[in-house]
């Protein structure tokens, strides 16, 4: 039975959630695993919706086995991470939308759902744009922090589209982040992007960032095998925003 079992009691005020599914250059996961690794978080429940690979994770000078996607809180700064690693098959049903959907409505949290915007000759010399989509009464969030509206009709697609769709659907608060990203390779400058334009104003903290610039290389070896595997992957199945003239 699909479930989210939390090993621990939270003790969180309206806490805001990042996701980190593996998209488009990485971007979501890179910044949540940005955010576990600077405060610390505390592993506090497993995911075991529809859609997830029955894999076990382990971690280097550990015996400790992990499932593969993972909650993780900070109840200090009321913020949630959630943790993937491996990437998600279509959410063609809605199961792990559902799933997800339903904990985050429980737990009154506010999601901050992450995905990429494929962009080729990217120019590195200016900073990616990040911009916002929102369901519920979210909207309010984006425009008290001038988080830009999107530049053209588009879509978000795989996991992190079923989760923007559900909350939709259902009324509940939720943002959608999107930021242009290597459309081929790891893209911790996006990443960083991400977390300085938009999840430091949202959920309200402050994430020191530097070593995104000073580790991007050692960033994009470890994250490339990923990388690989999500290219791969059919495209519906990739977590990514796309315009949509693409279709037209």
């Amino acid at each position: 039975m699909a479930s989210i079992r939390t090993k621990t009691e939270l003790d969180l005020d309206s806490p805001t959630l990042v996701e980190g599914l593996p998209g488009v250059g990485l971007v979501g996961k890179i910044a949540t695993d940005h955010l576990v690794d600077a405060f610390e978080m505390e592993y506090v429940a497993s995911v075991d919706c529809q859609n997830i690979p029955r894999v076990s994770v382990y971690e280097a000078d550990a015996r400790d086995v992990l499932p593969p996607v993972r909650l993780y809180a900070d109840e200090q700064r009321d913020l949630l991470a959630l943790q993937s690693d491996v990437p998600l098959a279509r959410d063609t049903g809605g199961e792990f939308a559902d799933c997800v959907t339903e904990w985050v409505a429980d737990n009154d949290a506010t999601p901050l759902y992450l995905s990429g915007l494929p962009m080729q000759n990217l120019d590195r010399s200016t900073a990616p744009e990040v911009f916002g989509i929102a369901s519920g009464d979210a909207a309010a969030r984006l425009d008290a922090h001038d988080i830009d509206t999107p530049p053209e009709r588009g879509l978000v697609s795989g996991p992190t589209g079923a989760l923007i769709n559900r909350a939709a659907e259902s009324g509940t608060d939720a943002v959608g982040l999107v930021v242009e990203s290597d459309p081929q390779f790891p893209d911790p400058a996006a990443a960083k992007q991400l977390i300085d334009d938009a999840i430091e104003p949202l959920a309200g903290v402050d994430v020191p960032t530097e070593k995104l610039v000073e580790e991007a290389e050692e960033i994009r070896e470890q994250k490339k095998r990923l990388a690989q595997r999500m290219q791969e992957a059919e495209e519906n199945e990739s977590t990514q925003a796309r315009p949509m003239r693409m279709f037209q």
